[in-house]
């Protein structure tokens, strides 16, 4: 079995994580960046040591964990703290994702990697190929207010700390609309992932 290993990404409120869904549900193996960043700031690793020198030491809580929310918003509020944070993070994110990717290789069919981050990370080199999803401003910032109970300006704070959507569908090798229904944007992808898993050739 050959495995392919396909990028997912976009600006956040896209809809990523419905089409991460989607992708799972027809049997692909799909690894969250985000969670593979909490893992690699969990209590005591050294990533989270280096993010407190840099941001403040009260960025790790009374029980020694990371408080996201209090990173999130002293790290996106200028570009660069937001480059502070990823040239910090991606190391440690990148190695976590490798673990995860050699853990399925020859597995599955198609591992899908789930990576707001996937260029700026550097980990679109550890794919085959790359899938963009895209969805217009006031769509995302929607999403993302009730997704994470944030407000319109911490919502807004997290939008401008990314690249515009040509960023991403530019660099893609296929885009698929984040608006679409749930049903319809599952058959778009499933279709679209059969393609790639049925391709002998790095695209």
């Amino acid at each position: 079995m050959t495995t392919k290993v396909v990028g997912l990404t976009g600006q956040t409120g896209a809809g990523k994580s419905t089409v991460a869904a989607a992708a799972a549900a027809a049997g692909c193996y799909v690894i969250n960046a985000d969670i593979a960043a909490r893992e690699a700031v969990a209590k005591g690793s050294e990533c989270l040591k280096a993010l407190a020198d840099e941001f403040g030491s009260d960025i790790i809580d009374g029980n020694g964990e990371c408080n996201r929310r209090l990173l999130a918003q002293r790290a996106f509020a200028s570009a660069d703290r937001t480059l502070r944070l990823n040239e910090i993070t991606h190391p440690w994110i990148i190695r976590r994702i490798s673990e995860y990717i050699e853990a399925y290789r020859q597995k599955v069919g198609v591992i899908l990697l789930d990576a707001p981050l996937l260029y700026e990370s550097g980990a679109d080199a550890l794919c085959d190929c790359v899938v963009a999803v895209t969805a217009p401003e006031k769509v995302r910032l929607e999403r993302i207010m009730q997704r994470d109970s944030l407000t319109e300006e911490e919502a807004t704070m997290r939008i401008r700390a990314q690249h515009d959507a040509a960023y991403y569908s530019d660099r893609a090798d296929y885009i698929i609309d984040g608006t679409l229904p749930l049903g319809e944007g599952g058959s778009k992808l499933t279709e679209l992932l059969a393609s790639i898993s049925e391709k002998e050739v790095q695209l």
